[in-house]
């Protein structure tokens, strides 16, 4: 059965139990779960029956920045119309310009990573790059911290954030580096400036449908640092650039403002040849669930080092930033961002509808 709803100003969102067309043998496990007219998510989150879904302003995405879907309540802009409403001239400070990620911590708050730029590659607009914590419990904004211009540099593109005790750690995958944050404080330095670890190479692009992804200027696409995660103990931060492979840093040099920065480079050594992915997830266990772009699957790293496929399926294209929940459900969103018009001289290639799937993990 599909409910047909309205997300804020004429995003028409559907919400079904759907195995996808064509799907492999694994697909019973597979379930379409939200639709898309008009708003194009390539996040997502879920706290208890209520899953929040948002998307750069860029893809041409319309609607809200961040909406929430809830069971039997009418989906809508959140934490409100306010911090959904920014335009040109408005405070940059107090509303989502660009939103490329969301996340929970371990207690349950949800934060936003807000680039501070409308534009694609453009540089963050005063007061424009923070995090924004959402207090899931008032479902009210409780605290931003600015990311100044020592943090978020010209051409920089603030990219997604994991937390690790009292310190958050920030991908930039506009300008290579990584952003450690001092949570209680709100201070923070950028570390591993251009490493080779954080640098998108030469001879590994980003293929979809066969084809590599080309920039507006024609070139191959190359993203920065963007997919990290931290080990269940905490002792490492695995990072890379989205074209892989992956790297991995202790967290103790990471946390000690002390450390030299030659000292911190030479400690980055290599963890992972993952193939370029659209996003990841970490289980308790170790193991990282990632999308794989080329092959429209997803697939898991045992901490053996070992990969499994668990589906491959045409509907999962460039599936974003999965979501693991307590039960050990994933939840996958498919803004099929190579299709943007950005991507294409300005004409979408979009197939409509943008979906939000469910893969149980078996964990």
């Amino acid at each position: 059965m599909t409910k047909l709803l309205n997300i804020a100003t004429a995003a028409a969102l559907s919400v079904a139990a759907i195995a996808p067309h064509g799907a492999s043998a694994q697909a019973p496990a597979l379930k379409r779960v939200a639709t898309s007219d008009s708003m194009i998510w390539n996040a997502v989150a879920v706290s208890h029956d209520r899953i929040f879904v948002a998307g750069p302003r860029w893809t041409g995405s319309r609607g809200p920045q961040l909406a929430i879907i809830a069971n039997g309540v009418k989906p809508r802009p959140f934490p409100d119309t306010a911090w959904n409403s920014w335009r040109p001239g408005a405070d940059n400070g107090a509303a989502f310009i660009n939103i490329n990620a969301i996340h929970m911590d371990s207690e349950g708050n949800l934060w936003i990573v807000d680039t501070g730029s409308p534009e694609f590659g453009g540089d963050p607009l005063p007061r424009g790059a923070k995090l924004v914590r959402i207090d899931l419990k008032a479902d009210k904004v409780d605290r931003v911290i600015q990311l100044g211009p020592d943090l978020a540099l010209p051409g920089s593109y603030v990219d997604d954030i994991r937390f690790n005790g009292d310190h958050a750690y920030l991908t930039d995958a506009g300008r290579p580096g990584i952003i450690v944050l001092d949570v209680a404080t709100g201070m923070g330095r950028r570390v591993l400036e251009d490493h080779p670890a954080a640098t998108a190479r030469d001879g590994r692009p980003i293929v979809l449908s066969g084809q590599p992804v080309r920039g507006p200027d024609g070139k191959p696409l190359k993203v920065h640092s963007d997919p990290l995660e931290v080990s269940p103990d905490g002792r490492w931060l695995m990072f890379g650039p989205l074209e892989g492979p992956w790297s991995r840093v202790p967290t103790s040099l990471l946390d000690n403002h002390t450390v030299p920065a030659h000292d911190l480079a030479a400690a980055v050594e290599p963890w992972a040849g993952l193939p370029p992915v659209g996003g990841t997830a970490i289980a308790s266990d170790g193991s990282l669930y990632f999308a794989d772009l080329a092959e429209d699957s997803i697939k898991v790293r045992r901490p053996d080092g070992s990969i499994d496929t668990l589906v491959t399926d045409h509907a999962l294209h460039w599936v974003d930033a999965p979501f693991l929940d307590a039960d050990g459900k994933l939840w996958l969103p498919v803004p099929q961002m190579d299709r943007v018009g950005l991507f294409h001289g300005g004409k979408s290639e979009m197939r409509w509808p943008v979906a939000l799937y469910t893969l149980e993990t078996s964990r």
